[in-house]
């Protein structure tokens, strides 16, 4: 009897580890992020200016699926979330343009990522305020706004405002969502126009 009732702690255990994970970006504590009004970047022109006027068309949903890893298909199309700190953008600490993976619409900037101790990339602001729409989101008994890619209308994450200066928001995002291209590539890419953000220090 005693072995049974420890099983059915550990299960319970499990699924309550689950559920946080699939509520993503969530924190067990409100601790403030590191990044302070002081160490962000004063320089780069203002993340609601309009960069760039080109849309970015989502391809067929057979051609999404045979592209993606199975991991970025079901976060982008599916509202799945990846695991924290076992992701491939959290820690990256480059300078460059993440954009959605599916269509390659830029969504944020390298200059206003931050360290928030989720363990899932977080920005302060998109790199352009419309190319982000946002809902609301009720599923798992809580009330979240989330965050998708306006052409593509992929699934990016959530958005908190327990954020740094200047906005106070802190947009959680699932790196399976993103493609990150370095500033030397920009140009190379097709994204010369989002160059000057990153110039002036």
């Amino acid at each position: 009897m005693r072995h049974l009732t420890l099983s059915r702690v550990g299960a319970a255990a499990l699924a309550f580890a689950g559920l946080g994970v699939l509520a993503g970006c969530q924190r067990s504590e409100r601790a403030a992020a590191t990044n302070t009004e002081a160490s962000l970047p004063k320089s780069a022109p203002a993340s609601s200016t309009a960069l760039s006027k080109r849309t970015y068309a989502k391809p067929p949903k057979a051609e999404i699926k045979q592209r993606l890893s199975s991991l970025s298909y079901d976060v982008t199309q599916n509202e799945a979330t990846e695991p924290p700190f076992r992701n491939e953008f959290w820690n990256n600490h480059e300078q460059g343009l993440y954009v959605d993976i599916v269509t390659g619409e830029p969504l944020f900037s390298s200059r206003d990522k931050f360290e928030s101790g989720t363990g899932w990339p977080s920005f302060t602001r998109p790199v352009e305020a419309t190319r982000i729409v946002s809902h609301t989101d009720s599923t798992l008994g809580m009330a979240r706004t989330e965050v998708r890619s306006k052409d593509g209308d992929s699934h990016l994450g959530h958005v908190f405002d327990d954020g740094p200066a200047p906005t106070g928001l802190r947009y959680c995002i699932n790196s399976a969502s993103l493609r990150f291209i370095p500033v030397k590539e920009l140009e190379k890419a097709g994204y010369a126009e989002y160059v000057p953000l990153f110039e002036g220090g």
